[in-house]
């Protein structure tokens, strides 16, 4: 059975720091390219982030190019997301999910399967 599991949320202050971890079982992640989505209340679901499983590339939204920094531990078979100089419009659902259409990243994502729970982060003074 493949499952997502995503920790690491929590409150932080503006400017803060926060990393957050997306731990795989029952797949390779090295097969796949791996996303991070957020969700704020209100809002539609958001790319965030995506890791090549093929070469360990990664791409980013705009909002958070130069904060946010995506890596894969394939030893641990977990994708992790750095997330720095948070702001309060980070705050969101953040979740994980494999594209196992594509195992490098690209502008449009495939089909996206086994989404984890989501993790919580908010940023508030």
């Amino acid at each position: 059975q493949v499952q997502f599991v995503e920790s690491g949320g929590g409150l932080v202050q503006p400017g803060g720091s926060l990393r957050l971890s997306c731990a795989a079982s029952g797949l390779f992640l090295d097969y796949y390219s791996i996303r991070w989505f957020r969700q704020a209340p209100g809002k539609e679901r958001e790319g965030v982030s995506c890791i090549s499983g093929g070469d360990g590339s990664s791409s980013y939204a705009d909002s958070v190019k130069g904060r946010f920094t995506i890596s894969m531990d394939n030893a641990k078979n977990t994708v992790y997301l750095q997330m720095n100089s948070l702001k309060p419009e980070d705050t969101a659902i953040y979740y994980c999910a494999a594209d196992i259409e594509k195992r490098f990243c690209s502008r449009n994502w495939g089909t996206l399967a086994y989404w984890g729970q989501g993790t919580q982060v908010t940023v508030s003074s």
